[in-house]
This record gives C-alpha cells, sequence and structure tokens, in this order.
C-alpha cells in the first residue's frame, strides 16, 4: 500500500494533475474503508466500541488483581528508559521525516532527474519492474486469498478486487506512458517508494539477524538507528557540495544516486528502531499505566514532526547564509549526537530496565 500508493499517486499528480493524484488517493482509502467495514469479523474483538466506563473501571480492577506488584523502585527505573527512549526517537524522526520536506526540495530543485540515452533506458526499466512485480505478487495473494474466504467475506472481496484491478491497471498504463515518452523525468514523488520497498527487502534480514546472531539492548538499536539517519545525511550533505552558496532552485543538480542512498540508510536506521520502540513501551510500561504511556510516545512522535518541519523551513535561510550542504550536515549532527549519547548510557539503561530485553 505505501509502496504502490506513493507510486501511482505521486506518477498521476505530477504528470497529469494534483487534484487526479489526491482523488485517486481519496477513491481507494474509500474503497479500504468499504473493505474494513463488511470484514470486521475478521479482526474478531478487535476495533470494537469500547467499553463504558463502569465496564472499563471492573476490567483494570481484575488485571490489576491478576498482575504482580513491581516495587516502586522499578517502576520508576523503567519510565526512566522509556522516557529517554521517546526523547531519543524526538531526534529520529525530525532527521526522519525531512523525506517530505528539505528532502523533497533537494530532490525537485537540485536532483538531476532528466534522464538521457542508457541511463533513460536503464530507469524505465527498474520503474517498470518495480511497478508490476509488486503488482504480480500481490495478485497471486488475493486471488490465493479469495480462494479462502470469499464465500464468508464476499463484500470485501470484490472491493479488494475492483481496488487492485483498478491498480492493475493503472501501473500498466504507466510503465506503457513512460517507455513511449519522448523525455524520461523522474517525479519527485518517486523517491517516496524507496522506504517502503527497502523495508519490504530489508525487513525479514533485520528480523533474522537479531533473532539468531546479534540481538542487542534496546538502547543500542536506538543508537544504531540514529547513526544511520544521520549518516544519510552526510551522505546529502557530500553529494550537495557542489551547490553553490545561495544557488537558485534548477541552478545545479547532482546525481539523483546520492538521494537513493540516503533514504537506504533512513530505512536501514528506521529497521533498528522503529519495531523495537512500541515493543519496549509495552514491556518497560506497567500495565495499568500502558495506554497513557503510550500516548505520550505518540506526543513525542507529533513533536518531532513539528520540530522536523521548523528545521525544514530553514533550508532556505542556511542555503542562502552558508550552503544547502552545510543544512544537511547540521541536520546529521543532531541524530548522532543522540546516539552517542545513548552508547555511553547503555550499561545504566539496561541496569534500570531490570531484566527486560
Amino acid at each position: 500500500g505505501a509502496f504502490l500508493g506513493s507510486l501511482l499517486c505521486g506518477y498521476l499528480g505530477e504528470k497529469i494533475g494534483w487534484h487526479y493524484g489526491f482523488g485517486l488517493a481519496g477513491i481507494f482509502m474509500f474503497f479500504g474503508m468499504l473493505q474494513f467495514y463488511f470484514g470486521q469479523k475478521i479482526f474478531g474483538v478487535i476495533g470494537n466500541k469500547p467499553l463504558s466506563k463502569e465496564e472499563q473501571i471492573q476490567k483494570d480492577a481484575e488485571k490489576t488483581k491478576d498482575e504482580e506488584e513491581l516495587p516502586a523502585n522499578v517502576v520508576k527505573d523503567r519510565l526512566f528508559v522509556v522516557a529517554v527512549l521517546m526523547i531519543a526517537s524526538i531526534f529520529f524522526f525530525l532527521a526522519f521525516e525531512q523525506a517530505g520536506g528539505s528532502l523533497s526540495i533537494f530532490a525537485k530543485d537540485f536532483t538531476q532527474r532528466v534522464l538521457e540515452g542508457n541511463a533513460a533506458t536503464s530507469f524505465k526499466w527498474i520503474d517498470a519492474i518495480l511497478t508490476i512485480f509488486p503488482i504480480v505478487v500481490v495478485t497471486i495473494v488475493l486471488v490465493s486469498l479469495a480462494k479462502k474466504i470469499f464465500k464468508q467475506y464476499p463484500l470485501t472481496i470484490l472491493f479488494t478486487l475492483i481496488s487492485f484491478a483498478s491498480i492493475t491497471v493503472l501501473g500498466l498504463w504507466k510503465v506503457q506512458r513512460e517507455f513511449t515518452s519522448l523525455e524520461t523525468e523522474v517525479t519527485v514523488s518517486w523517491f517516496q517508494i524507496l522506504n517502503a520497498f527497502f523495508i519490504v527487502m530489508f525487513a525479514s534480514a533485520f528480523s533474522k539477524i537479531w533473532e539468531k546472531y546479534w540481538n542487542p539492548s534496546g538502547p543500542i538499536k536506538f543508537a544504531m538507528g540514529l547513526f544511520l539517519v544521520g549518516f544519510s545525511f552526510i551522505v546529502v550533505a557530500y553529494g550537495a557540495m557542489d551547490i553553490p552558496q545561495g544557488a537558485a532552485a534548477g541552478a545545479v543538480r547532482v546525481s539523483m544516486l546520492w538521494l537513493v542512498l540516503a533514504y537506504f540508510f533512513q530505512t536501514m536506521g528506521e529497521l533498528c528502531l522503529s519495531p523495537v520502540g512500541l515493543s519496549y513501551v509495552s514491556k518497560l510500561s506497567p500495565k495499568k499505566l500502558i495506554g497513557l504511556i503510550f500516548g505520550f510516545w505518540f506526543l513525542a512522535s507529533a513533536i518531532s514532526n513539528k520540530l522536523a518541519g521548523m528545521m525544514g523551513g530553514m533550508i532556505d535561510q542556511i542555503s542562502a547564509e552558508y550552503s544547502l550542504s552545510t543544512f544537511f550536515l547540521i541536520i546529521a549532527i543532531m541524530p548522532i549526537a543522540v546516539a552517542l549519547i545513548l552508547v555511553l548510557m547503555n550499561p545504566m539503561l539496561k541496569k534500570k530496565m531490570h531484566g527486560i530485553n
């Protein structure tokens, strides 16, 4: 969904018109809503109406009876670790969320996206494979699923098949249009698919590494994620070194490979940090406070998005006074510094986790 949605909606928006891109997103969200509505039984009790206040109090009281009461110092120590990880996550997503801001500006104004000759031909084939292969794989999965559950959930399967038939037609149209086009220009939104692509490619590998070969503590995984997202901006900063101070949009364009590498390292960082973040909130929080702590976790996410926007908004000012490369280096320094702090704090944090790994 994240992959094909960004690919098709972004392409339609940039090549045909943004009202078509946004309209397509709205249509498929509507189909998605219908799929969930008619397939509610698939999820069992998940998503049911919330309990009344009295029922929730009774349920919480029963839970508390069944749970072992932890010593106050253990609860305090674990909540301290959660707070540290929350603060660290703010610096991670402050950098990571530049994907939809300053990195998109860099892609639009300073990246060589008009390709010619062998580069154009290679991109057309790569883009075609990235479009068609996921469609084929998901089609096979959907057909297999439809055979098993069509009788129980006919409308869910129907709307799913309609959605994916539409996606297939749009995907084939996109590929055909690009191969018959006289000019090959990579859309800015194309770079947004890289995160989803790298996640699909490497998520299982990371899982196996943690399971079989090396499974460091949560703070170290966070530090790795922060370092990698910081390093991704060092890559972009290096690629932007040839762009002079105060350069106008389009005055200088650099290879788009720098952005591809940056998104690769960002995704590697995300795979280190994101999966363990919510897991550690769940493990370290006392059960009676877990809902509240999750709320604080997502509040930290909101803060990071706000800061990311504020930081990204300084791109013109910093580029004019110093350079675009300096702007990306400033972003790189923050998560890397926090990563080093987490490494230094790791022994203390592990102790305060009281056996939670």
